[in-house]
């Protein structure tokens, strides 16, 4: 026979709670129909898998029946297909959406945020996947309270025959204990670890009150216990139940292990939350009242939110185990938030509440992010200004006129310049020259453009995402000082003499001419000295002036005409190369910050799913 803490008989025959115990692992996560034989019992009821299936009808080895059952064995039988109900179910609505969200969340975010602060939330959707495989037409509600708190006597009152041991002696609970309504619990039992000789069953109403169709409700050890393992064992199993009843008496309900360990951080579990005054019998007069209303103040301190005036939030109710005043409300309460068959869904929507919170400060900006164009622009002058592109196309510009001077220069202008490259040694004509900073001071420069621009992008952003961004503009800065060294060479103003405007033709023919003409007047006031041509000075002599005055007049013209050429061709090469540097800095280092920017955004967008915030 299988002995309970209650001292009443039950129905395991010889030797099946060593076969229950060893098997009891094995039952996680399989269906209603998941037996071990697959049998029909003496009756020829088909059972899904409790332990009292063989001894519903008083088979075998069966004992005498006295209150309770032990229920959900590892060795159940198989149910009928009459009987069979799906297990577990997809999530549905909002719910869905956000564990949708927070698995994408927490796969964007695995290379940029540390483990163990998406732990929590990894933690939540595998509870969210065992938990939807599990049955969904069973609710498991735990009790849990402090010691001498009287939840072993709340338990076996809601049970309505003495399950869980109660008396003076401490801790009387030392391992959970589990009463079942109904059958196909064996999986959520075996999720909580609670060995088959600690499942119950009422037998009062036979398959259990209509009521409590589908609660799985249990008795949790002290959570003030001496005992370590005890405190374990409720943590443990506190973070798989959906929904909780709090026990706390008149002299225990303001301690501070209870609302700093447990009230505080499960306070957005509120709707899940049940807190009951037990012991209300022993207070006199309107103390009960008194009692609660500061239980009430408590609970808003912890910010709970309470269930009043129809609101959503936690019960909180006066009763007394003992003498039942109260658990008949409790009961029907109870009863009405089982039959509601969502308490696994708002359990674990309200995690994901709890996973966002903790979350928010790694997701969430201080402010407005992202890389303006005012910083890209200041990015890219700033690389225009190492590269040298001003002072490149204030030589292109120079290089231009000197060009139009020789062009349009008088010839003994040009022989004098030509006489003067000839007595220099190696004279050779100028040619405008890139101009490049000093090698460290260009380098430093860039680096502060890159510095500079990731602060900027950075600025606001949580601290792994701004971390990232920094990394991202460092990486891509990796050679971009020999890259813009070589555009100031390949980009810069092309080799050769730079192309002359349509009139330039007209201009040397005019400056020709202007020669032209102080050649005839010089040989003709010659001619007229050696007396070939007729005497008259005055119009060689004209002639010469002529030339002579045209041909700086025809140099000066074309070198204010050329002024405007001269300064389109400087800034063309000026621009070319302030392209070609900021295209580079683009490619480097403006797109990868970009690229994390658009990740961060990405992520945000999930994390607002997540914390249902629409932004």
């Amino acid at each position: 026979m299988a002995d309970v803490t209650d001292g009443t008989t039950l129905t395991d025959g010889p030797g099946e709670i060593g076969a229950r115990a060893a098997a009891g692992v094995a039952n996680v996560g399989r269906g209603a129909d998941a037996g071990a034989d697959g049998g029909p019992d003496a009756a020829g009821r088909h059972w899904d898998d409790g332990l009292i299936a063989r001894h519903a009808a008083g088979g075998k080895g069966s004992g005498v029946t006295v209150g309770v059952e032990a229920v959900d064995g590892a060795d159940g039988t198989a149910a009928p297909a009459d009987l069979h109900q799906p297990i577990g179910g997809a999530y549905e609505g909002p719910l869905r959406v956000r564990l949708d969200a927070l698995r994408e969340l927490v796969g964007l975010s695995r290379t940029r945020i540390e483990g163990t602060t998406l732990a929590e939330a990894g933690r939540v959707l595998d509870e969210a996947s065992t938990r939807q495989r599990l049955s969904s037409r069973h609710t498991v509600v735990a009790i849990a309270g402090a010691t001498g708190s009287g939840k072993s006597t709340l338990f076996n009152a809601l049970a309505e025959v003495p399950i869980s041991e109660t008396g003076l002696r401490r801790p009387t609970t030392s391992a959970p204990i589990a009463c079942v309504w109904s059958e196909g619990a064996a999986g959520l039992l075996d999720r909580l670890a609670i060995p088959g000789r600690l499942r119950r069953r009422p037998l009062a109403g036979g398959d259990g009150d209509e009521e409590l169709a589908g609660l799985v409700l249990i008795d949790l050890p002290d959570h003030d216990s001496a005992v370590v393992a005890h405190r374990d064992q409720v943590d443990r199993v506190l973070a798989l139940v959906d929904a909780v009843i709090w026990v706390v008496d008149p002299e225990k309900y303001a301690d501070a292990a209870l609302h700093e360990r447990y009230l505080r951080p499960f306070a957005g579990h509120a709707e899940i939350t049940f807190v009951v005054l037990n012991q209300i019998d022993r207070l006199p007069g309107d103390a009960a009242d008194q009692v609660l209303d500061d239980l009430r103040r408590l609970l808003d301190e912890d910010g709970m939110a309470l269930g009043e005036h129809g609101e959503p939030g936690a019960t909180v109710l006066p009763i007394s185990a003992l003498t039942g005043r109260g658990v008949g409300e409790l009961r029907e309460l109870v009863g009405r938030f089982v039959q509601e068959r969502n308490a696994a869904a708002r359990r674990l929507s309200a995690d994901v509440d709890a996973a966002a919170s903790r979350l928010r400060s790694v997701y969430v900006s201080d402010g407005r992010t992202g890389l303006g164009e005012r910083s890209r622009e200041e990015f890219a002058e700033r690389l225009a200004w190492a590269v040298g592109a001003l002072a490149t196309g204030e030589a292109a510009e120079r290089e231009w006129r000197r060009n139009a001077g020789r062009a349009c220069g008088t010839p003994w202008l040009r022989l004098w310049r030509w006489y003067e490259r000839t007595r220099t040694p190696g004279g050779t004509a100028p040619r405008a020259e890139v101009i490049v900073e000093d090698e460290l001071t260009a380098r430093q420069r860039v680096e502060q453009a890159v510095r500079t621009v990731a602060e900027d992008a950075a600025a606001g952003l949580p601290r792994p995402w701004a971390q990232a961004v920094r990394e991202a503009a460092v990486r891509g800065a990796v050679g971009l000082p020999e890259a813009l060294d070589e555009l100031a060479v390949t980009a810069g103003p092309p080799s050769g003499r730079p192309a002359r405007p349509a009139w330039w033709p007209a201009a040397v023919l005019a400056q020709a001419s202007m020669t032209l003409l102080q050649i005839f007047g010089g040989l003709w006031l010659v001619g007229q000295i050696i007396g070939v041509l007729p005497p008259g000075i005055i119009p060689p002599v004209l002639v010469m002036l002529a030339g002579i005055v045209g041909g700086p007049l025809v140099e000066w013209a074309c070198a204010a005409a050329a002024r405007g050429p001269a300064r389109r061709y400087g800034q063309d090469a000026e621009r070319r190369l302030r392209e070609a540097a900021a295209g580079c800095g683009r490619a480097k280092v403006l797109d990868p910050i970009a690229a994390e920017l658009m990740r961060y955004r990405e992520v945000r967008e999930q994390y607002s799913a997540v914390s249902g915030v629409t932004r």
